[in-house]
This record gives C-alpha cells, structure tokens and sequence, in this order.
C-alpha cells in the first residue's frame, strides 16, 4: 500500500509522461507535492521503485518509467488524472522537449545490486546473487564499483548499522585497520565486521559488547569490500 504522497507523486509521474513523454523534473515534482526539499522526492521515488511501481532508466538524468498504477485507480481515474494537471506542470510541459531530458539540472541516481543478506551477527551463507537494484545519489558512492547487502543482525549497532538496514560496499579486496568490511571466512560465510589486526592474525571485532571479536589466520579471510554508506527504510 503506498502513502498520499507516494501515490500523488506516481500519478503526477505519470501524468507527464502521458501528457508530453517526459518525466517531470525533481523541482517539479518538488513543487506539485509542496515539499521544501529534493531529498523528500528522491526518498518517495526510491520507495515507489522498490515497491515496483516505476523504473529508473540507467545512465540518464531524468528517465522513470511507471510500471504500474495502484489497484485502487480505475482506467477512468488515470484518465481523469491525466486531465488534472497543476498549473505549474502546465505552464513548463510545452517548453521541455524529449530530448532534453538527458540533460536538465536533475541529479542522476545511481542504481546499485542488491547481493543478498550480509551477517552482522552471527554468521550466514556467502553472499547471494545479485536480487534487486537501489537507487542512491551518486554523491554516496564516489569512484569505483558497488553493491549492496541487507543486515541481518545487531553486531553492529555501535557503529549505526541496524537490523534491516541496507549497506553500500565498495568492492575491494584491501582495506584499512579499523574499516568496516565485508568478511568472506573460509569461503563459506559472510559477515560485516570492523576489520583489526592481532599479530599475523585478523580480528572480526563487532560494534555491540554481546559479541566477542572472532580471531582467525589471515589465510581464512577475504576482504571483499568496504562499507561506503548506509540506506534505512522507516516502515
């Protein structure tokens, strides 16, 4: 079930791509949902891809595609949407062709795979294949490859990182003393630590004192990323 404002901005999506085959700008929609910031638009368009409402087209500013509509709209009522567009929409569809879509100010969103569940707790299988995509502000990544992993686990609350939450990695296989990393052991289980050094050994060291930090050879542990950021969905 989407929120009023999640399904006002679906269907003023698209509205616009109805009327003029563009999707509206992050001002635009912005401004139609009276919302004081982007930010809010870019938390209701993630939440509207996950749910599979619309589609983010990669490698273009401004390129959403609706999916589908709610159950609970008719054929008559997209219709009658269509019709009801807000001044502001109407005053700027008949300047903002199609092909400059690509190159209006809207920030680009990143897309970025969903690998599976990752261990902050006990340990779980190795990561999955890729499941889903997210969208994130590019800004939270910087250079390099990325992939996201679902926590399972309260290991790490110390550091932020909650049960549920979604982490961004940076694919890697070296890091620094006291990064938080993505622990392949054994080849077999993954798990989400802060990474140390005992000696010539690696200690998994947790952010919550009910667990203990796990001491192994270095030969048992493969780094395969670093924690960049953080996504949290507040049901």
């Amino acid at each position: 079930m989407l929120t009023r404002k999640q399904h006002d901005l679906l269907m003023f999506i698209h509205t616009r791509l109805q009327e003029v085959g563009v999707p509206p700008s992050f001002d635009e929609m912005k401004d139609a949902l009276d919302l004081k910031s982007k930010s809010g638009i870019h938390r209701l368009i993630t939440a509207l891809e996950e749910r599979g409402f619309i589609r983010r087209l990669p490698n273009r500013a401004r390129a959403l595609e609706v999916l589908k509509l709610p159950e609970s709209v008719s054929a008559a009522e997209a219709s009658e949407t269509e019709q009801q567009v807000t001044p502001s929409f109407k005053a700027s569809a008949h300047v903002q062709a199609p092909v400059q879509a690509a190159n209006d100010d809207m920030p680009e969103i990143a897309s970025v795979p969903v690998m599976g569940r990752i261990a902050a707790g006990t340990p779980i299988s190795a990561i999955q294949d890729h499941t889903h995509s997210i969208a994130v502000s590019p800004e939270m990544l910087g250079g390099g490859e990325h992939y996201a992993l679902e926590v399972k686990g309260d290991s790490m609350i110390e550091a932020g990182i909650l049960d549920g939450d979604t982490v961004l990695i940076k694919k890697s296989n070296t890091c620094d003393l006291g990064d938080i990393v993505v622990a392949l052991v054994d080849d077999e289980e993954a798990t989400l630590k802060r990474f140390r050094r005992e000696g010539s050994n690696i200690a998994l060291e947790a952010a919550n004192p009910a667990y203990e930090t796990r001491v192994l050879g270095a030969e048992r542990v493969n780094v395969q990323g670093k924690l960049v950021g953080l996504v949290r969905s507040y049901h």
